[in-house]
Protein backbone atom coordinates (compact mmCIF):
# COMPACT_ATOMS: atom_id res chain seq x y z
CA UNK A 1 0.00 0.00 0.00
CA UNK A 2 2.87 2.55 -0.13
CA UNK A 3 2.96 5.20 -2.15
CA UNK A 4 5.42 6.77 -4.31
CA UNK A 5 8.11 9.42 -2.46
CA UNK A 6 6.59 12.49 -4.19
CA UNK A 7 2.72 11.85 -3.03
CA UNK A 8 4.04 10.81 0.37
CA UNK A 9 5.87 14.21 0.53
CA UNK A 10 2.63 15.98 -1.09
CA UNK A 11 0.59 14.40 1.98
CA UNK A 12 3.12 15.10 4.50
CA UNK A 13 4.37 18.78 3.80
CA UNK A 14 1.74 21.07 2.04
CA UNK A 15 2.91 23.99 -0.04
CA UNK A 16 1.51 26.34 2.01
CA UNK A 17 4.32 29.20 0.68
CA UNK A 18 3.27 28.37 -2.81
CA UNK A 19 -0.19 28.99 -2.02
CA UNK A 20 -0.14 32.04 -0.65
CA UNK A 21 2.19 33.36 -3.28
CA UNK A 22 -0.37 32.27 -6.20
CA UNK A 23 -2.82 34.26 -4.68
CA UNK A 24 -0.57 37.51 -6.44
CA UNK A 25 -0.63 36.20 -9.58
CA UNK A 26 -2.58 36.53 -12.22
CA UNK A 27 -5.75 34.06 -12.67
CA UNK A 28 -4.90 32.88 -16.06
CA UNK A 29 -0.97 32.53 -14.56
CA UNK A 30 -2.81 30.57 -11.27
CA UNK A 31 -4.56 27.73 -13.31
CA UNK A 32 -2.40 27.42 -15.59
CA UNK A 33 0.38 26.49 -12.98
CA UNK A 34 -2.45 24.07 -11.26
CA UNK A 35 -2.31 20.37 -11.93
CA UNK A 36 -3.81 17.50 -9.90
CA UNK A 37 -2.08 13.90 -9.32
CA UNK A 38 -2.94 11.21 -7.25
CA UNK A 39 -2.13 7.53 -7.60
CA UNK A 40 -4.30 6.13 -10.06
CA UNK A 41 -3.13 3.03 -10.31
CA UNK A 42 -5.24 0.61 -12.94
CA UNK A 43 -8.07 2.96 -12.79
CA UNK A 44 -9.43 4.09 -15.38
CA UNK A 45 -12.62 5.77 -14.45
CA UNK A 46 -10.36 7.89 -12.03
CA UNK A 47 -7.92 8.87 -14.69
CA UNK A 48 -10.34 10.00 -16.77
CA UNK A 49 -11.82 12.29 -13.86
CA UNK A 50 -8.20 13.40 -12.90
CA UNK A 51 -7.13 14.42 -16.76
CA UNK A 52 -10.47 16.03 -17.64
CA UNK A 53 -10.00 18.08 -13.75
CA UNK A 54 -6.47 19.12 -14.89
CA UNK A 55 -8.28 20.64 -18.64
CA UNK A 56 -10.99 22.48 -16.63
CA UNK A 57 -10.45 26.51 -16.20
CA UNK A 58 -13.71 26.99 -14.75
CA UNK A 59 -13.32 23.95 -11.74
CA UNK A 60 -9.70 25.66 -11.12
CA UNK A 61 -10.75 29.17 -10.99
CA UNK A 62 -12.74 28.21 -8.20
CA UNK A 63 -9.77 27.13 -6.47
CA UNK A 64 -7.79 30.09 -7.05
CA UNK A 65 -10.37 32.34 -5.49
CA UNK A 66 -11.31 30.37 -2.79
CA UNK A 67 -7.84 30.26 -1.90
CA UNK A 68 -7.34 34.72 -2.27
CA UNK A 69 -11.08 34.53 0.15
CA UNK A 70 -9.23 32.59 2.47
CA UNK A 71 -5.69 33.44 2.70
CA UNK A 72 -5.90 37.09 1.18
CA UNK A 73 -9.49 38.49 2.52
CA UNK A 74 -9.50 36.63 5.85
CA UNK A 75 -6.02 35.59 6.84
CA UNK A 76 -7.39 32.13 7.73
CA UNK A 77 -5.29 29.42 5.76
CA UNK A 78 -4.57 27.56 2.54
CA UNK A 79 -7.66 26.45 0.27
CA UNK A 80 -6.04 26.38 -2.70
CA UNK A 81 -5.17 23.71 -5.21
CA UNK A 82 -3.14 22.08 -3.06
CA UNK A 83 -5.12 22.07 -0.49
CA UNK A 84 -7.28 19.95 -2.85
CA UNK A 85 -4.13 17.95 -3.99
CA UNK A 86 -3.31 16.86 -0.79
CA UNK A 87 -7.14 16.02 0.70
CA UNK A 88 -7.60 13.73 -2.43
CA UNK A 89 -4.54 11.63 -1.81
CA UNK A 90 -5.08 11.28 1.80
CA UNK A 91 -8.57 10.12 1.20
CA UNK A 92 -7.64 7.81 -1.60
CA UNK A 93 -4.86 6.49 0.97
CA UNK A 94 -7.75 5.55 3.71
CA UNK A 95 -10.17 4.10 1.09
CA UNK A 96 -7.77 1.68 0.11
CA UNK A 97 -6.46 0.80 3.35
CA UNK A 98 -10.19 0.06 4.51
CA UNK A 99 -10.74 -2.41 1.69
CA UNK A 100 -7.36 -3.74 1.51
CA UNK A 101 -8.82 -4.89 5.25
CA UNK A 102 -11.89 -6.05 3.80
CA UNK A 103 -14.34 -2.65 4.62
CA UNK A 104 -17.06 -2.30 1.67
CA UNK A 105 -17.40 1.03 0.30
CA UNK A 106 -21.48 2.53 0.29
CA UNK A 107 -21.29 2.30 -3.25
CA UNK A 108 -20.17 -1.21 -3.34
CA UNK A 109 -23.02 -2.76 -0.70
CA UNK A 110 -25.91 -0.62 -1.68
CA UNK A 111 -25.86 -0.24 -5.64
CA UNK A 112 -23.46 -2.95 -6.31
CA UNK A 113 -20.92 -0.70 -7.69
CA UNK A 114 -16.99 -1.74 -7.77
CA UNK A 115 -14.12 -0.13 -5.70
CA UNK A 116 -13.03 1.62 -8.26
CA UNK A 117 -16.22 4.00 -8.30
CA UNK A 118 -15.71 4.42 -4.47
CA UNK A 119 -12.53 5.75 -5.66
CA UNK A 120 -13.70 8.52 -8.14
CA UNK A 121 -16.69 9.27 -5.37
CA UNK A 122 -14.20 10.21 -2.88
CA UNK A 123 -11.68 11.74 -4.86
CA UNK A 124 -14.42 13.98 -6.95
CA UNK A 125 -15.64 14.74 -3.43
CA UNK A 126 -12.38 15.96 -2.30
CA UNK A 127 -11.65 17.91 -5.72
CA UNK A 128 -15.31 19.74 -5.57
CA UNK A 129 -15.65 19.95 -1.51
CA UNK A 130 -15.01 23.42 -1.12
CA UNK A 131 -15.30 25.25 -4.42
CA UNK A 132 -18.08 27.21 -2.61
CA UNK A 133 -15.51 29.18 -0.94
CA UNK A 134 -15.20 31.12 -4.07
CA UNK A 135 -18.36 32.55 -3.01
CA UNK A 136 -18.22 33.01 0.74
CA UNK A 137 -16.51 31.05 3.56
CA UNK A 138 -20.40 31.22 5.62
CA UNK A 139 -21.90 28.60 4.35
CA UNK A 140 -19.41 27.42 1.78
CA UNK A 141 -20.58 23.73 1.92
CA UNK A 142 -23.98 24.56 0.62
CA UNK A 143 -22.25 26.60 -2.48
CA UNK A 144 -20.20 23.74 -2.80
CA UNK A 145 -23.47 21.48 -3.90
CA UNK A 146 -24.89 24.12 -6.46
CA UNK A 147 -21.66 24.64 -7.94
CA UNK A 148 -20.54 20.64 -7.96
CA UNK A 149 -23.71 19.37 -9.03
CA UNK A 150 -23.59 20.46 -13.01
CA UNK A 151 -19.50 20.00 -12.79
CA UNK A 152 -19.82 16.76 -11.82
CA UNK A 153 -21.75 15.67 -14.14
CA UNK A 154 -19.32 17.25 -16.73
CA UNK A 155 -16.04 15.42 -15.39
CA UNK A 156 -18.06 12.14 -15.60
CA UNK A 157 -19.80 12.55 -19.14
CA UNK A 158 -19.27 9.36 -20.69
CA UNK A 159 -18.10 7.67 -17.58
CA UNK A 160 -21.12 6.60 -16.46
CA UNK A 161 -24.95 6.54 -18.23
CA UNK A 162 -28.02 7.44 -16.84
CA UNK A 163 -29.37 6.08 -14.06
CA UNK A 164 -25.95 4.70 -12.67
CA UNK A 165 -24.34 8.84 -13.71
CA UNK A 166 -27.07 10.31 -10.95
CA UNK A 167 -26.27 7.76 -8.08
CA UNK A 168 -22.42 8.60 -8.42
CA UNK A 169 -23.16 12.23 -8.61
CA UNK A 170 -25.57 11.85 -5.60
CA UNK A 171 -22.90 10.21 -3.34
CA UNK A 172 -20.64 12.99 -4.46
CA UNK A 173 -22.47 15.60 -3.19
CA UNK A 174 -23.47 13.26 0.17
CA UNK A 175 -19.28 14.16 0.65
CA UNK A 176 -19.40 17.53 0.09
CA UNK A 177 -21.68 18.14 2.63
CA UNK A 178 -20.91 15.79 4.70
CA UNK A 179 -17.50 17.88 5.20
CA UNK A 180 -19.20 20.74 7.60
CA UNK A 181 -18.90 21.01 10.84
CA UNK A 182 -22.31 19.73 11.41
CA UNK A 183 -22.13 16.84 9.13
CA UNK A 184 -23.17 13.86 9.16
CA UNK A 185 -22.10 11.59 6.88
CA UNK A 186 -24.49 8.88 5.31
CA UNK A 187 -21.98 7.02 3.43
CA UNK A 188 -18.41 5.63 4.05
CA UNK A 189 -16.93 7.13 1.27
CA UNK A 190 -18.80 10.82 2.85
CA UNK A 191 -17.01 10.08 6.06
CA UNK A 192 -13.54 9.30 4.47
CA UNK A 193 -13.43 13.25 2.97
CA UNK A 194 -14.83 14.83 6.35
CA UNK A 195 -11.81 13.26 7.93
CA UNK A 196 -9.30 13.33 4.99
CA UNK A 197 -9.96 17.64 5.06
CA UNK A 198 -9.82 17.93 8.79
CA UNK A 199 -6.29 15.60 8.10
CA UNK A 200 -4.45 18.90 6.25
CA UNK A 201 -3.14 20.07 9.19
CA UNK A 202 0.75 19.06 8.61
CA UNK A 203 3.47 21.66 8.56
CA UNK A 204 1.38 24.69 9.57
CA UNK A 205 -1.26 24.80 6.75
CA UNK A 206 -3.26 27.53 9.48
CA UNK A 207 0.07 29.67 9.84
CA UNK A 208 -1.36 32.79 8.11
CA UNK A 209 -2.94 33.98 11.24
CA UNK A 210 -0.02 33.06 13.85
CA UNK A 211 2.48 34.33 11.29
CA UNK A 212 1.02 38.09 11.42
CA UNK A 213 0.99 38.16 14.94
CA UNK A 214 -3.02 36.77 16.17
CA UNK A 215 -1.91 34.63 18.96
CA UNK A 216 -5.10 32.03 19.62
CA UNK A 217 -5.14 28.77 20.77
CA UNK A 218 -6.54 27.53 16.78
CA UNK A 219 -3.19 29.50 15.49
CA UNK A 220 -0.48 28.30 17.87
CA UNK A 221 -1.81 24.57 17.79
CA UNK A 222 -1.91 25.09 13.92
CA UNK A 223 1.95 25.75 14.21
CA UNK A 224 2.49 23.04 15.88
CA UNK A 225 1.61 20.31 13.88
CA UNK A 226 4.92 18.85 12.12
CA UNK A 227 3.50 16.05 9.75
CA UNK A 228 0.56 13.36 9.37
CA UNK A 229 1.34 9.94 8.87
CA UNK A 230 -1.13 7.01 7.39
CA UNK A 231 -0.77 2.97 7.92
CA UNK A 232 -1.73 0.17 8.70
CA UNK A 233 -3.03 0.13 12.71
CA UNK A 234 -2.41 -2.97 15.22
CA UNK A 235 -6.21 -2.74 16.12
CA UNK A 236 -7.85 -1.22 13.64
CA UNK A 237 -7.33 -1.10 9.93
CA UNK A 238 -6.08 2.36 9.79
CA UNK A 239 -3.15 4.21 12.26
CA UNK A 240 -2.86 8.09 12.09
CA UNK A 241 0.28 9.27 13.68
CA UNK A 242 0.54 12.96 14.01
CA UNK A 243 3.99 14.55 15.18
CA UNK A 244 4.12 17.77 16.91
CA UNK A 245 7.01 20.44 18.05
CA UNK A 246 4.87 21.79 20.65
CA UNK A 247 2.19 20.12 23.15
CA UNK A 248 -0.45 23.44 22.18
CA UNK A 249 -0.73 20.94 18.73
CA UNK A 250 -3.25 18.65 21.36
CA UNK A 251 -5.93 21.22 20.64
CA UNK A 252 -5.82 20.32 17.00
CA UNK A 253 -6.05 16.56 17.87
CA UNK A 254 -8.95 16.31 20.39
CA UNK A 255 -10.55 19.29 19.67
CA UNK A 256 -10.80 19.62 15.68
CA UNK A 257 -10.09 16.13 14.35
CA UNK A 258 -12.43 14.52 17.34
CA UNK A 259 -14.72 16.56 15.80
CA UNK A 260 -14.50 15.58 12.22
CA UNK A 261 -14.20 12.03 13.22
CA UNK A 262 -16.62 11.44 15.33
CA UNK A 263 -20.00 10.66 13.78
CA UNK A 264 -18.01 9.94 9.90
CA UNK A 265 -18.33 6.07 10.08
CA UNK A 266 -14.31 5.63 10.32
CA UNK A 267 -14.69 5.34 14.08
CA UNK A 268 -14.26 1.79 14.77
CA UNK A 269 -11.33 1.69 11.80
CA UNK A 270 -9.14 4.29 12.89
CA UNK A 271 -6.70 4.67 15.95
CA UNK A 272 -5.26 8.34 16.35
CA UNK A 273 -1.83 8.98 18.20
CA UNK A 274 0.10 11.88 18.93
CA UNK A 275 3.55 12.14 19.70
CA UNK A 276 5.08 14.84 21.18
CA UNK A 277 8.98 15.26 21.33
CA UNK A 278 9.50 17.04 24.60
CA UNK A 279 13.37 17.06 24.67
CA UNK A 280 12.96 19.51 21.52
CA UNK A 281 9.76 21.06 22.59
CA UNK A 282 9.77 25.23 21.05
CA UNK A 283 8.89 27.76 23.01
CA UNK A 284 5.88 29.11 19.84
CA UNK A 285 5.82 32.36 21.77
CA UNK A 286 7.40 33.90 25.06
CA UNK A 287 4.47 35.17 26.65
CA UNK A 288 0.68 34.23 26.06
CA UNK A 289 -2.13 37.32 27.00
CA UNK A 290 -5.61 36.60 27.05
CA UNK A 291 -6.79 38.78 24.98
CA UNK A 292 -10.45 39.53 25.80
Amino acid sequence: MALDRETEERIDQPLSPEAERETRLPPATAVEQMRINVPVRGNRKLRTVISRANEDKQLKAWWHVANVNAAVRMEINDHSWVHIQIVANIALKLLRQLTKHGIEPAVVRDYGFENDDAEVVVTLGALLHCIGMAVHRDGHEEFSLFLAEPKARDLLAGIYEEPELTVVVSEVLDAIISHRESGHPLTIEGGIVRVADALDMAKGRSRIPFERGRVSMHSLSAAAIEDVGIRDGEERPILVEIHMNNSSGIYQVDGLLKAKLRGSGLEPYVEVVARIDTEAEKRLVPVYRLET
